[in-house]
């Protein structure tokens, strides 16, 4: 399949980052310090902000204080952060192509990932740049603005149910990472960047093969 497109829009963990466990050993050890049940807040916090997931579960007296801790458990854990196979080649190749890294992760974790992996974004948008999250199309529709195009010209790289509901609701096409469900058929599925050829990229978008 040859896909083109104006822009192109990546989701971090789990698309370009291999921080699941990571992540998710964080949230498991903040669930043990607050009084959690790990088993159903880890139904729901994939793909969203860590202030919007734990707002149903902590009480608003110590939301402030959990969020903060959450963050300090993955920026401590972000240190040896890898890229999921093929994405260093893909981006190389990349070149002006208009491109962003769209994250539900506040500013401080994602540079901290960024940082480890070694990803350099020409624009990027975090947690603490947008007033709603995924499932929110605003991440998504703040990204495309800042690279000058239309969301319909995009193509959304997503591993989450949220990122997904997301990309889809802005109007652009989206390209499923990984193996969950997905509530609308994506565009294209692949398990990382190695499915990914023949890459033809210019100032004006960008073409290549899914196999």
């Amino acid at each position: 399949m040859r896909i083109e497109a104006k822009a192109l829009l990546f989701d971090n963990d789990g698309v370009l980052v291999d921080s699941h466990l990571a992540g998710s050993l964080a949230w498991e050890q903040l669930c043990s310090e607050f009084g959690l049940d790990f088993g159903v807040v880890s139904t729901v916090f994939v793909g969203r902000r860590a202030e919007d997931t734990l707002a149903e579960f902590v009480d608003p007296v110590r939301l402030e204080a959990a969020i903060a801790r959450l963050e300090d458990l993955e920026v401590e854990r972000a240190i040896d952060t890898p890229l999921i196979s093929g994405a260093d080649a893909f981006l190389d190749q990349l070149g002006n192509c208009p491109w962003a890294v769209v994250t539900s992760a506040s500013r401080r974790l994602a540079d901290a990932r960024w940082t480890a992996a070694g990803i350099h974004a020409p624009v990027t948008v975090t947690a603490d740049d947008v007033t709603s999250g995924k499932p929110n199309p605003e991440p998504f529709a703040t990204a495309a603005k800042k690279l000058g195009v239309d969301l319909t010209d995009c193509i959304v790289f997503e591993d989450s149910i949220a990122g997904g509901i997301a990309g889809t609701t802005a109007g652009a096409r989206v390209i499923a990472v990984g193996d969950l469900p997905w509530p609308n058929e994506p565009l294209a599925r692949i398990q990382d960047f190695t499915r990914l050829a023949s890459v033809t990229a210019s100032t004006n978008g960008v073409s290549f093969d899914v196999q």
